[in-house]
C-alpha cells in the first residue's frame, strides 16, 4: 500500500499529462511495478534508452516503444529521456468518431484489445486522405506544420511541438504536412467499445 501511495505522489509531481484515462510521466516510471489502479504501461523513448524486464535488457531508440501488460514489472529506462504512459483501469468509456476510417501512411507498433500504438508519419507536402481517430495520447517527436480539414469545422493550422504530450478528442479529418520537416509522432489510441 505504501509503494502504491508513493507511486501516486511521484506521478502527481512528474506528470506531463494526468486525466481520467492516463497518467504520462517524463523521465520517471512510477508505475514500473504492477499497480491495481493501472493496466498496461507504454514506454516511449525520447532518446536512446535501455529497459530491463525479467532480467532481459531491451534497447530503444527515439520513437521506439515498449508495451507492458498489467502484471509485468520493469526497471525505469536508463540512458536518456523517455515517457511512461500508464493506462488507468477504471477510465470512462472511450469516445470514438462517428465513422472509423483507418489512416494511411502510419506504422502500427502495437495492437492490443483496448488500444493500439502507431508511429504517425507524413512527408513534407504529403496529404493523408480523410481518416478518423478515437481519443488518444499524442506525442510529437519533431516540429512541423500541419493543415487540417476536420469534418465538423473550419480548416486549421497546427504547429507540432517536439515532445509535447496531449490528449486529443475523436476526429474525422484530412491532413496535409505544409511544414519543412516530416511529421513524426507516437500515438496511443484507444479503441471504442463495439457499437
Amino acid at each position: 500500500m505504501l509503494l502504491q501511495l508513493l507511486a501516486w505522489v511521484i506521478a502527481a509531481n512528474l506528470a506531463a499529462l494526468d486525466n481520467e484515462y492516463v497518467v504520462v510521466t517524463r523521465d520517471a516510471a512510477p508505475f514500473a511495478a504492477a499497480h491495481p489502479g493501472f493496466a498496461e504501461r507504454v514506454i516511449v523513448a525520447l532518446d536512446n534508452v535501455e529497459v530491463t524486464t525479467g532480467g532481459e535488457r531491451k534497447k530503444l531508440a527515439r520513437g521506439d516503444v515498449a508495451v507492458f501488460a498489467a502484471a509485468d514489472e520493469y526497471e525505469a529506462p536508463a540512458g536518456g529521456a523517455f515517457l511512461e504512459v500508464a493506462i488507468k483501469r477504471e477510465h470512462p468509456p472511450v469516445k470514438g468518431p462517428a465513422e472509423i476510417i483507418a489512416p494511411e501512411k502510419n506504422a502500427i507498433r502495437y495492437d492490443g484489445k483496448d488500444f493500439f500504438v502507431f508511429e504517425e508519419k507524413l512527408a513534407p507536402g504529403d496529404t493523408r486522405a480523410r481518416h478518423s481517430h478515437s481519443q488518444r495520447v499524442v506525442i510529437q517527436l519533431n516540429q512541423t506544420r500541419l493543415q487540417q480539414w476536420p469534418d465538423d469545422g473550419p480548416a486549421i493550422l497546427v504547429e507540432t511541438v517536439p515532445e509535447r504530450v496531449s490528449f486529443n478528442p475523436p476526429v474525422i479529418h484530412t491532413v496535409k504536412n505544409v511544414g519543412a520537416e516530416p511529421l513524426r509522432g507516437i500515438i496511443v489510441e484507444f479503441k471504442p467499445a463495439a457499437r
